[in-house]
């Protein structure tokens, strides 16, 4: 698996060489495992214990998690369509914390479980923001602060029945975002990438890592340097499986391009400037999941 998801040591990104393989496998396959981050390992088994339990709400209870300025913030049921997936997240936690708050009142939420959420939101975001911001010195930009940008925890429940094996539970599709860090399931896993040749490879889970993968906007910021990852998710096994992380989305602003320095050292502008909304629309309208970015593309 290292040839389709490499392996990237946190605590080693102060070294030439490890930031050298950052780049190289942003570059393609566009995602990557993280191993010795910041988050302890106590922390990630509390908050997948806190999202089997709301999941495991009644169904006219998680409706209350209602959709922010944000489609995916809000509550997904299972539909005919994705009869395998759910979902459900909270949006900006890290500025609104209403928003956090909302969250945690209409699901009535236990104090305990409150404080793990609360403490994995802050941790995920954090990690996530240092992990943008290694890619970006990887091409050479120290000036541009990830903190700032809104977010999505989100988590996911993929309900596998003997059934449904061999069945799609998430169609081929590049995410929106500039990366999704995500803890994935340590037991059911049906995560795969797709390679030059359009051969899909699994991608096995790693107990205590996390999986990072570039999205669109993180394409179009790089200039076109980062590669934005397809992948789907495949019924293999019965189980129930569960995943979340931190979906960051663009600047607060909304505004998606490559930054002038990066332009000037590549010599050309591979996309124009867009606004993040009018992507994440375009996708949700038109129903594609793949190649969303060719109506920016300047060259």
């Amino acid at each position: 698996m290292e040839e389709i998801v490499p392996v990237v040591d946190f605590q080693r990104l102060s070294e030439e060489e490890e930031r050298k393989k950052l780049r190289k496998t942003c570059e393609k396959p566009g995602c990557f495992r993280i191993i010795n981050h910041s988050i302890p390992l106590t922390l990630m088994a509390d908050m997948k214990s806190v999202v089997k339990y709301l999941h495991d709400l009644p169904t006219e209870i998680k409706m209350r998690n209602k959709p922010s300025s944000v489609p995916e913030s809000g509550y997904r049921a299972a539909s005919p369509t994705s009869p395998l997936y759910e979902g459900m997240g909270i949006y900006d936690m890290h500025a609104s914390p209403q928003a956090f708050e909302d969250f945690c009142s209409n699901l009535n939420v236990s104090p305990r479980h409150r404080q793990i959420i609360k403490e994995y939101g802050q941790a995920i975001h954090d990690l996530a923001s240092n992990v943008s911001q290694k890619m970006a010195e990887s091409l050479g930009i120290v000036d541009n602060d990830f903190k700032d940008w809104p977010f999505i925890l989100r988590t996911i429940k993929f309900s596998f029945t003997p059934d449904v094996i061999g069945s799609m539970a998430a169609q081929l599709h590049s995410d929106t975002g500039f990366i999704t860090l995500l803890q994935d399931d340590e037991h059911v896993s049906g995560l795969e990438m797709i390679d030059d040749f359009g051969t899909f490879k699994a991608v096995p889970p790693i107990p205590g890592a996390f999986l990072c993968i570039v999205g669109d906007v993180g394409h179009v910021w790089s200039n076109g340097n980062f590669w934005n990852a397809r992948h789907r998710v495949i019924c293999k096994e019965t189980g129930t499986g569960y995943s979340f992380g931190a979906y960051m989305l663009s600047p607060r602003d909304g505004n998606v391009e490559a930054p002038k320095k990066l332009v000037e050292v590549d010599h050309v502008q591979r996309y124009r400037p867009f606004k993040y909304e009018d992507l994440r629309d375009f996708k949700i309208t038109t129903g594609k999941r793949v190649e969303v970015l060719d109506q920016y593309r300047i060259c």
